[in-house]
């Protein structure tokens, strides 16, 4: 949308100006680069990098001047986005581990006990990571004290804001558990020379990875992942901020 207002604002500035000398205006960038701006040189404006983020434009005075205000309404500063993922475990278990639901969260449990018979919802772990957005992100936590220790994950190749700001569009979202487990291997399994018996660490990923759409200030319910065999279940609850 604001190369479509740039392109109209350009189309819009008057070709045959009374007073339209040759002129040369210095126009210092602040959040874009150079790059940004070379479509504007279509217009019959010279755009020259005359230093550290520094452009000289030089042509007709209404040219300079439309190429000034489109580059005014692309150097802004690039929104930033902040996210929060919960780790939500459904089960039947008389002990299910982890802790209670805040209430923040309790609307969105009533639904999922509409659609799911659990009879019990703990909270298993929360991730908040802030990143701007056209920017990738991941964060991770430690859910135990066991050596390997499972861990979450929260991931996102890319984050764009909507042009009015209430929609945050996540591209590859991963958001899981990283699981271990212990293999037994011969001593020199690739070799396969020597004897003797060997351990080695692996880990499982579990959760969910998709391209997401996220209003601003709604609490999404974006998957549901198997946990531990039928009797428990990951859910995972999204949340989104744009911050200004």
């Amino acid at each position: 949308m604001r190369r479509i207002a740039v392109w109209a604002l350009l189309a819009a500035a008057p070709v045959l100006a009374q007073n339209n000398q040759q002129v040369t205006k210095l126009v210092i960038l602040k959040n874009i680069d150079q790059r940004a701006v070379q479509m504007l040189t279509s217009w019959g404006v010279a755009i020259v990098n005359s230093g550290d983020r520094n452009l000289a434009l030089s042509g007709p005075q209404d040219k300079v001047a439309a190429v000034e205000a489109a580059i005014k309404q692309l150097d802004v500063p690039a929104k930033s986005v902040e996210l929060t993922v919960y780790f939500v475990v459904g089960g039947d278990q008389p002990n299910l581990a982890g802790a209670t639901v805040p209430q923040d969260l309790r609307d969105v449990i009533t639904q999922l006990k509409g659609a799911f018979a659990f009879k019990d919802y703990k909270m298993l772990d929360v991730l908040t990571l802030r990143t701007r957005a056209g920017s990738s992100a991941d964060t991770s936590g430690i859910l135990n004290g066991a050596a390997p220790p499972k861990m979450s994950q929260f991931s996102i190749r890319n984050a764009t804001v909507s042009e009015d700001g209430n929609t945050v569009r996540l591209d590859r979202m991963h958001a899981g558990l990283r699981i271990p487990y212990t293999r037994t291997t011969a001593a020199n399994e690739k070799t396969g020379i020597g004897t003797g018996v060997g351990r080695t660490v692996d880990y499982i990923n579990s959760g969910i990875d998709q391209d997401v759409d996220v209003k601003v200030g709604q609490k999404v319910v974006v998957g549901r992942s198997s946990l531990e065999g039928p009797q428990q279940a990951l859910f995972l609850i999204l949340t989104a901020t744009v911050i200004q």
